[in-house]
């Protein structure tokens, strides 16, 4: 018990409290320099009611990146994911005056649509505001001269005429994850369907699927889906995923 009366009273003494919050302070710029020499700092994190905890992070090697829910979604390794595809479609049709980002989430999509294709029009739809304003306070997003719709995806296609007159792209870009899932709605052959009724008839429509674990099956019955529906798919294997490149 003496111990313990001990502590009691160094703890009471005023030397002591202010020994202790030293150390919680140093403590605290250790954590700070800890982050800083791994090279991961986190910028922002807010709670979206559409992709849960997101945070904005940037790091000594992949810059400013968004993740929600511990998957990056824009900026960072998502340039590399739509660089490879993106740069073979440019190849194939070097003239594009139209296109469509279903999933604009930060940007990228659209950045490096910008750089392929500098004088198109370019409408991005998603449904998160919350995403889109962190990638035009970070990822530069407001800078690319992009329409943006904030809606659901498959709403917007049902009702693009309204949105959209004379709706016909050149280009539909698809990344409808919300964190690492892929709602059902839009795996389905009526979904796809829909993609293609705006579709211009020597249009090309890209889709991003994870490939990885248990989304590899998934991802190759979606396939087998693209491939009823398109007479051609190529399929091109960035990173953990694989972007299906597919023509009418």
């Amino acid at each position: 018990m003496g111990k313990v009366s001990d502590f009691l009273q160094l703890v009471a003494k005023p030397g002591a409290i202010n020994s202790r919050n030293l150390r919680v302070k140093a403590e605290r710029k250790s954590e700070a320099l800890a982050k800083f020499l791994s090279g991961t700092q986190i910028l922002e994190e807010v709670i979206s009611p559409v992709n849960g905890k997101v945070q904005v992070v940037r790091s000594l090697g992949l810059g400013t990146y968004i993740q929600a829910e511990g998957l990056t979604q824009s900026g960072g390794i998502m340039e590399s994911v739509w660089g490879k595809p993106l740069k073979k479609t440019k190849n194939q049709k070097p003239k594009i005056k139209n296109i469509l980002i279903l999933g604009l989430g930060g940007g990228t999509a659209a950045k490096l649509v910008r750089k392929y294709w500098p004088y198109t029009k370019i409408t991005g739809v998603d449904l998160d505001p919350i995403m889109v304003n962190l990638g035009k306070k970070y990822l530069g997003l407001d800078k690319l001269d992009v329409k943006v719709v904030i809606d659901d995806a498959y709403n917007f296609l049902k009702n693009s005429k309204f949105h959209i007159p004379n709706s016909i792209f050149d280009l539909i870009l698809v990344d409808l994850y919300v964190g690492d899932k892929f709602p059902e709605k839009f795996e389905s052959e009526n979904y796809i369907q829909l993609i293609r009724s705006v579709l211009a008839s020597d249009g090309v429509a890209v889709f991003n699927r994870l490939y990885w674990g248990e989304k590899r099956p998934k991802a190759m019955r979606f396939l087998k889906k693209l491939e009823k529906n398109f007479k051609n798919v190529d399929v091109v294997y960035p990173e953990a995923n694989i972007m299906f490149i597919c023509s009418k």
